[in-house]
Parts: C-alpha cells; sequence; structure tokens
C-alpha cells in the first residue's frame, strides 16, 4: 500500500470516528414519565367517592431547553375526528397539535348543531344532517368544551397543545409518558371536574431526571354531576325537546 493511500485510509479512519463521537454525544437521554390520579377528598387508589376516574390530561412543555428534541419531532395525527353518535361525542376527549383540521361527522340519524363558545376555539357548525360532515382547524392552544345545541347530554373536549408529550389517563387513573428528555418542565393539568368556567389548566414546574420521573399522585377535583353542565349556543337553558321539531325527528 503507498504512503498516499495509508495517509488516505487513515483519515476516512478519523472522519469515520469523529462522526461516531458526534452522534453519540447528541443522544438525548429520555425516560418514561408515570403517575395516578386520584380525587380530592376521596378513599382508595383509582377511584372517587362516586365510582371512576375523570378523565384527566397532563402535559408537558419543555423549560430552558429541555425537550426541545420531542417537542420539534410533534406531528398531528391524520384525520383527527370527533364522531357524534348516539348522541354522544367519540372520543369524549381529543388532544391534538396546534393548527389540526378536526372532523365533526354527523353519524346519528337526526341533526346536530355542534358549538363551542368558552375559551379555547370558539365556532359554530350550524345545524348538519345524518352522513354530513363539518370541518375546524383548532388554531389556538388551549382547551375546548364542545356541545350540541339540539342535545344538552352531549359534551366533548378538545385539547390544542404544542407538545407531544401528554398522557390521557385510563378507567383506573393510570398515566404514563414515554420518551421524556431529562430537564425543567412546566406540567399542565386538566381534569373533567375542573369545567369549562375554569378554562385554564392547573400548572407546576417539575424536574425530570434519573431519580426524579415520577409524577406521583395528582389529585383533582370530582365531576359535578353525569356531564359538563352549560347553556346552549344562546346563553339560555335547553329547551324541552318537541316532538313535531323536524330537527329531533329520525331521517330515512
Amino acid at each position: 500500500m503507498s504512503h498516499r493511500r495509508i495517509l488516505v485510509w487513515v483519515a476516512m479512519l478519523w472522519a469515520g470516528a469523529t462522526g461516531l463521537h458526534a452522534q453519540a454525544t447528541s443522544q438525548v437521554t429520555t425516560t418514561t414519565v408515570r403517575g395516578r390520579v386520584e380525587v380530592i377528598g376521596a378513599e382508595g387508589k383509582g377511584k372517587t367517592r362516586h365510582g371512576a376516574i375523570p378523565g384527566t390530561v397532563v402535559w408537558l412543555t419543555p423549560m430552558t431547553g429541555a425537550g426541545s428534541e420531542a417537542t420539534a419531532a410533534a406531528r398531528p395525527p391524520e384525520n383527527p375526528r370527533l364522531v357524534q353518535k348516539n348522541k354522544s361525542f367519540d372520543p369524549h376527549i381529543l388532544v391534538v397539535p396546534v393548527g389540526s383540521m378536526v372532523e365533526f361527522p354527523n353519524h346519528d340519524p337526526f341533526f346536530h348543531n355542534v358549538f363551542s363558545l368558552f375559551e379555547g376555539k370558539r365556532f359554530d357548525l350550524g345545524l348538519y344532517e345524518a352522513g354530513t360532515t363539518r370541518m375546524v382547524r383548532f388554531d389556538r392552544l388551549g382547551i375546548s368544551y364542545i356541545f350540541c345545541n339540539i342535545h344538552p347530554e352531549m359534551s366533548a373536549v378538545v385539547i390544542t397543545m404544542a407538545t407531544p408529550l401528554y398522557a390521557i389517563s385510563n378507567r383506573d387513573g393510570q398515566l404514563s409518558l414515554a420518551g421524556v428528555p431529562f430537564g425543567r418542565y412546566m406540567l399542565h393539568v386538566w381534569s373533567e371536574g375542573m369545567g369549562p368556567e375554569n378554562a385554564q389548566p392547573l400548572t407546576r414546574e417539575i424536574t425530570i431526571a434519573e431519580t426524579a420521573s415520577s409524577l406521583g399522585v395528582i389529585r383533582v377535583p370530582e365531576p359535578n354531576g353525569q356531564r359538563t353542565a352549560h347553556k346552549n349556543k344562546y346563553g339560555r337553558e335547553y329547551d324541552e325537546p318537541t316532538p313535531n321539531n323536524s330537527i329531533y325527528k329520525q331521517q330515512h
């Protein structure tokens, strides 16, 4: 092997080693963060005074650059939807990145009028019939309470955020956030017991590290009643259903 070829070969080895070192030092250490939801004043793990744990969402926003790699990787889910079926929204809680277009298809055999007039994204889709759909762009960070102007029992929540580091509690109140880089964060907590009159989530600063990767117990208020209390889109109490009104009739 010539002297020139040896020099080239050594240079290539050095470049490769330098690249591997840069790749290794750029890796971000992450962990899985867990927590548990309990209702304030309730006794017993995973229960409230009256039964199930209220739906709760937690999310982390980085401070001083922590978690920027994970935040930059956020992508909108494909075709986020709030389906109207059996006079309810499915899912009841939907988390989407800011800027997402959310579809509201009507799968019931009668009219719906979806609206949101609280803090968050404000809109009124008007009456639309079975088999049709509407779209809304959620371009504002925050919590949007969604209702139907015809059926007071219908409610849903869309939480718009700029971070993929979030979790929705399961039926037992367990929370799990995977792939969280070590660092300082602002922890945000929203729960169904807070209601639309309390539009801002609870917040506190936390540090995620090898020795501190648990959220512990998150205590939330108990829901008030079986559904979110609210008025119709005109700010009045809901009218009783009128049997002869076509908007309540099944469509064929």
